[in-house]
C-alpha cells in the first residue's frame, strides 16, 4: 500500500463594506463593517476552498463558483466549501490537516477563533484540532492594517492510500 499526499495553499482578500455581516469560516462576528464579495465575502472559508482545489490542480473557487453566476449571489460560502470537501472525497483523498491565519488590523478575533475552528472542522469532516486557525493585525501596514479589509491564507494537506 502506498500513501500519497498533497498540499494547496489559498489566499483571498475582501474589501470592507458598510451594511453588510463579517462572517469567517461560518461564523458571523459582531464588528460595524462586513466584507464585500458576489457572495457571503467569508475570506477565510475562500482561502481554504482554493487551497482545497489548488492541492488536487482543480482550479480555483472562481473557476467552481464564478462571481457571474447568480446562483452565488450572497451565497453561504460554507455551503460551497462541502461541495468542494465533496469533490476533494470523490477524488479519494481525505483532509489531514489545514492550517490558516486570518491577516486583519481589527475586529479583534481572538474570542471567535475556537468557534470558526469547530465550524470549519464539521464542514471540513475532520477533527477541530486538525484546523489550525490565527489571526494577526499587519501592524497598521498595508490595505489589512489601514482597514480597508482583510485577507486569509491557508494551507491544507490531503492524503490518499492507494493500493
Amino acid at each position: 500500500m502506498t500513501m500519497a499526499i498533497k498540499i494547496g495553499i489559498g489566499i483571498d482578500s475582501h474589501r470592507f463594506e458598510q451594511g453588510r455581516k463579517l462572517i469567517l469560516g461560518g461564523v458571523e462576528i459582531d464588528y460595524h463593517l462586513g466584507l464585500l464579495g458576489h457572495s457571503d465575502a467569508d475570506v477565510l472559508t475562500h482561502a481554504i476552498m482554493d487551497a482545497l482545489l489548488g492541492a488536487l490542480a482543480l482550479g480555483s473557487i472562481g473557476d467552481h463558483f464564478p462571481d457571474t453566476d447568480p446562483a452565488y449571489k450572497d451565497a453561504d460560502s460554507m455551503k460551497l466549501l462541502q461541495q468542494v470537501v465533496k469533490l476533494i472525497h470523490n477524488k479519494g483523498y481525505k483532509i489531514s490537516n489545514i492550517d490558516s491565519v486570518i491577516i486583519a488590523q481589527e475586529p479583534k478575533l481572538k474570542s471567535y477563533i475556537t468557534k470558526i475552528a469547530e465550524s470549519l472542522a464539521v464542514v471540513l469532516k475532520i477533527n477541530k484540532e486538525c484546523v489550525g486557525v490565527k489571526a494577526t493585525t499587519a501592524e497598521k501596514m498595508g490595505p489589512e492594517g489601514n482597514l480597508e479589509g482583510m485577507s486569509a491564507h491557508a494551507v491544507v494537506l490531503l492524503e490518499t492510500h492507494n493500493l
